[in-house]
């Protein structure tokens, strides 16, 4: 990677990278990385994200603050911020100063991996989980990221298979079986939803295909997808309509009845609540 820039409070790096549907039919894919060298006055947020962001402690010592909650992590140690979640992270003393490298994911995948390695919204660090291996895994993923100046379909399987060479490392091989089963039966209910979301199934028929009760259902969905699964549905709907307005003529009328909804006030006032913006106008703008 190239020499780090300066800014206000760090010198450093950062990676962007952009998913393409290859990533994502792999359930897990980077957003963005990066590392830093703190200045004295090193500090950041409060703020929130929209991705898993795994940073790697790698000299000196941080501390941490997220929900009320505030915990002094260093050399070593491992931490992830959740999407939604406010946190704040700044310097504290040390003999060494701080330097951090980053991670950040997206995907369904990433929570049961997470949780695999520990890392869970409640308890969202590990302490010396930074081996040489897991230390050796980030820096090749980091180092790929740098080196993307195209995607490719050759870049996308590469980021995978280093991504989950990382989890590998990070995943203690004592980590029980059962929580990559929740993943499996999840993940198996997800490719049902999408497959008849649009015949206007409800979370009951879900839960009855996934064979557990609604209640326990939601709350393990909930916990994997990162959103209910009422959500997720409305989600799949609502990202086939708006593909439906943009790259057909279908009427409206005809969208709303394609996708379950039993009539165009039903579907339209949907939609608005959604995208904040009619069917019709959303159609307008993209022409």
């Amino acid at each position: 990677m190239a020499a780090m820039q300066e800014y206000d409070y760090e010198f450093a790096d950062f990676i962007y990278y952009t998913p393409g549907d290859l990533d994502k039919e792999g359930r897990i894919w980077p957003v963005r990385a990066g590392r830093c060298l703190a200045k004295p006055n090193y500090k950041v947020g409060p703020k929130r994200i929209e991705c898993y962001s795994l940073h790697f402690v790698l000299e000196g010592k941080v501390r941490l603050q997220y929900e009320g909650m505030e915990v002094l992590l260093q050399k070593d140690d491992v931490f992830c911020l959740f999407p939604g979640r406010k946190y704040a992270y700044s310097i504290l003393p040390s003999d060494s100063p701080l330097q951090m490298s980053w991670l950040a994911v997206d995907g369904d995948r990433a929570i049961p991996l997470l949780e695999l390695a520990g890392l869970t919204r409640e308890n969202p660090f590990c302490r010396k989980a930074l081996t040489s291996r897991v230390k050796a895994s980030a820096e090749r993923v980091i180092h790929a990221l740098a080196n993307v100046q195209r995607w490719s379909p050759a870049t996308a399987l590469e980021l995978q298979s280093l991504i989950c060479a990382l989890f590998a490392g990070l995943i203690p091989k004592t980590a029980p079986a059962q929580a990559a089963e929740f993943a499996g039966w999840i993940y198996e209910a997800m490719k049902y939803m999408e497959l008849h979301a649009s015949e206007g199934i409800t979370v009951q028929q879900v839960a009855d295909f996934a064979g557990v009760h609604r209640s326990y259902f939601t709350q393990v969905f909930t916990s994997q997808a990162g959103m209910p699964p009422m959500k997720y549905l409305q989600q799949i709907r609502m990202d086939k309509a708006k593909k439906l307005l943009m790259d057909t003529n279908a009427s409206v009328t005809e969208i709303a009845l394609s996708l379950g909804y039993p009539n165009l006030y039903s579907f339209t006032r949907a939609f608005k609540i959604y995208f904040k913006e009619s069917p019709v106008t959303l159609r307008k703008t993209s022409d």
